[in-house]
C-alpha cells in the first residue's frame, strides 16, 4: 500500500473560541478518493477550510508527503499541489470562462505546460470550450461547477479538496462530475477529499469514507462497507 499523501492527526479547528472539529484523524493516499460524509453541521466544510489554510487549527497536525503544513500560507499550499473547490463553486462571474481558467495557472512557471493544462480542461469539458468567451454569470449551474473544477485542474493538483460538487445540479450533471473525478483518479493519480451530501453518488466513486458527526469522526471504512452498513446509514447518512 502506498504511503499517505495527506495525513491529518488530532485536528481541532473552528471559528473564534468555539471548535467545530474535535481530534479528527484521516489519511488520503495518492490516487484515492476519500468521501467525507455526515449531516448538515457535522463539520465537513470546516474540515476542508482548515486543510486549505482558510482557518487556523487550534490543535493537531496536517502533513503533505510527511511535511508539516502548520502555518503554511494558502498560496504556498497551492504551489505544494493542494487545490480547494469550495461550496458555491467560486467562479468569478465578471470574468470569461477562459479568464477564469487562466487564473488557475497564473502561479505556474512552466508556461507551455500551463497552456497544455488549459487545453486538457477544454477537452474534459466540451461545454466550456464552446463558451470560452462567455462571462461566468452567463453559465448554467452545471457549467459553473465544471468551470470551478477546471480552474482547479489547470494547476495540476495532487490533492483536490472538493466541497459539495453536486449541490443544486441535475442528476445527469452530477453523474458527469462524479465520472470525471473517477477518471482523473484512474488516469492521473489525482487524490480527492470529497465532501458531499449526495451520499450515494459519493460512495459510488469513493475508495474510502469518513463519517463525521458533531465534528468528530464516528467511523471510517471502505466505501463498500459503508454502503452496506444499514444501521450506520440510517443513523448518520439519512438513507
Amino acid at each position: 500500500m502506498s504511503a499517505a499523501l495527506l495525513e491529518v492527526e488530532g485536528l481541532t479547528a473552528g471559528y473564534g473560541a468555539a471548535p467545530v472539529l474535535h481530534d479528527v484523524d484521516l489519511t488520503v493516499r495518492p490516487g484515492e478518493i476519500v468521501a467525507v460524509l455526515g449531516a448538515n453541521g457535522a463539520g465537513k466544510t470546516t474540515l476542508l477550510r482548515a486543510l486549505s489554510g482558510l482557518i487556523r487549527s487550534s490543535r493537531g497536525r496536517v502533513a503533505l508527503d510527511g511535511a508539516d503544513l502548520s502555518g503554511t500560507r494558502v498560496e504556498h499550499l497551492v504551489r505544494r499541489g493542494i487545490a480547494h473547490v469550495p461550496e458555491g463553486r467560486g467562479v468569478v462571474t465578471e470574468l470569461t470562462v477562459d479568464e477564469n481558467l487562466r487564473l488557475g495557472g497564473l502561479w505556474r512557471r512552466d508556461r507551455s505546460d500551463a497552456r497544455a493544462a488549459l487545453d486538457e480542461v477544454y477537452e474534459l469539458f466540451p461545454p466550456l470550450a464552446q463558451r470560452r468567451s462567455f462571462a461566468g454569470h452567463q453559465l448554467s449551474g452545471g457549467e459553473r461547477q465544471m468551470l470551478a473544477l477546471g480552474r482547479a485542474l489547470v494547476g495540476r493538483p495532487r490533492l483536490l479538496l472538493l466541497d459539495e460538487p453536486s449541490l443544486g445540479l441535475a442528476p445527469k450533471v452530477t453523474g458527469q462530475i462524479m465520472a470525471l473525478l473517477r477518471d482523473q483518479r484512474d488516469r492521473t493519480g489525482l487524490a480527492v477529499l470529497l465532501v458531499e451530501q449526495n451520499v450515494r453518488s459519493a460512495l459510488s466513486i469513493a475508495d474510502q469514507g469518513v463519517v463525521l458527526s458533531l465534528g468528530r469522526v464516528v467511523t471510517r471504512d471502505t466505501a463498500e462497507v459503508l454502503r452496506d452498513d444499514a444501521d450506520l446509514r440510517h443513523a448518520y447518512l439519512g438513507f
